[in-house]
């Protein structure tokens, strides 16, 4: 089924060369169909790309879904023009009174700041907490996955001694979870950051089950029991070239970087990247959104409820 994004947004036309069927807002209205709504919180500085990103892989399901985009108010975009702004993302305001099926939040460039030294952070934990009411299922990616676990659950944060970059292998640890139907015993992540959270800390909190991690890059995905939050440090989203790009700049900025692990072929950057993790990316979120979304929301959205 295709996936329904607002007019002219600049991910329909990169995907559609990649023979990824998009429906934009005009087309959708004409059919008769309920639609899961998800609601995409892009923290990333560069947001055309997080953009496709995400919709490449929410597009590769049988489910129809449409996309709304939230920005932070209290945060002007650097690196994306205020046009696409604009057209393309509403604030908290205008889609607090909402119901949605799923969300995502993004990770953002902001791991070695203190989380209450976040510009945003007061308008993100108050979308943090709205999301317990108003979504079905959450899935939080990297720092959001960091910035997740300590707002609602208290586990902190702790800086690398390196910057955990490349592509690690990872198990999961329960297979008769829905969220890994159709995994193999063993699959790649991309990961890219400065931080990590420890199994440990994690461990003490009764509401939370560790269901995937690597021996290399540590935790990796983290779930309440009910399903209703998925904590994801690493970048399943990544397209083929992003580490590329991540490690080519650094270079270019002399910054202290290493050659990304298991990702270029004889460890030589010349080499066009490997692509190690497009099959089980497409089965996390195909999986989140069917079983942990589609099966657990009302048809009527309004109908939503939740304790908290």
């Amino acid at each position: 089924m295709p996936i329904n994004v607002p007019d002219q947004l600049p991910a329909i036309e990169l995907l559609q060369k990649e023979n990824i069927f998009i429906m934009d807002e005009s087309r959708a209205a004409h059919q008769d169909i309920r639609p899961l709504k998800v609601i995409i919180v892009n923290l990333m500085p560069i947001k055309i790309t997080t953009e496709t990103d995400l919709i490449r892989l929410l597009s590769n399901t049988p489910l129809q879904v449409e996309i709304d985009f939230l920005r932070m108010k209290g945060h002007e975009s650097k690196n994306t023009s205020d046009v696409h702004m604009k057209a393309f993302y509403k604030t908290f305001d205008e889609l607090k009174s909402k119901n949605y099926d799923g969300m995502i939040f993004t990770g953002a460039p902001v791991e070695l700041l203190p989380f209450e030294e976040v510009t945003y952070w007061k308008e993100l934990t108050e979308i943090f907490d709205w999301s317990k009411s108003h979504v079905t299922s959450s899935l939080f990616i990297c720092w959001a996955a960091q910035a997740g676990l300590f707002h609602f659950y208290g586990v902190p944060k702790y800086p690398l001694e390196k910057k955990m970059f490349g592509v690690f292998k990872h198990r999961n640890l329960n297979d008769t979870l829905p969220i890994f139907r159709g995994f193999d015993d063993e699959y790649f992540v991309p990961h890219s950051r400065h931080t990590e959270v420890l199994e440990k800390d994690i461990q003490k909190v009764i509401e939370l089950n560790i269901v995937s991690k690597s021996e290399e890059s540590g935790v990796n995905m983290v779930m309440t029991y009910d399903g209703r939050q998925f904590f994801v440090t690493g970048h399943s989203e990544y397209s083929r070239y992003t580490l590329d790009t991540e490690y080519k700049r650094d270079l270019k900025k002399k910054l202290p970087i290493e050659i990304p692990v298991n990702y270029y072929p004889d460890n030589n950057p010349e080499n066009e990247p490997l692509m190690r993790w497009r099959g089980h990316a497409n089965l996390l979120i195909s999986n989140w959104l069917n079983y942990y979304v589609y099966q657990q929301t009302p048809y009527i959205l309004d109908n939503l409820c939740f304790d908290i």
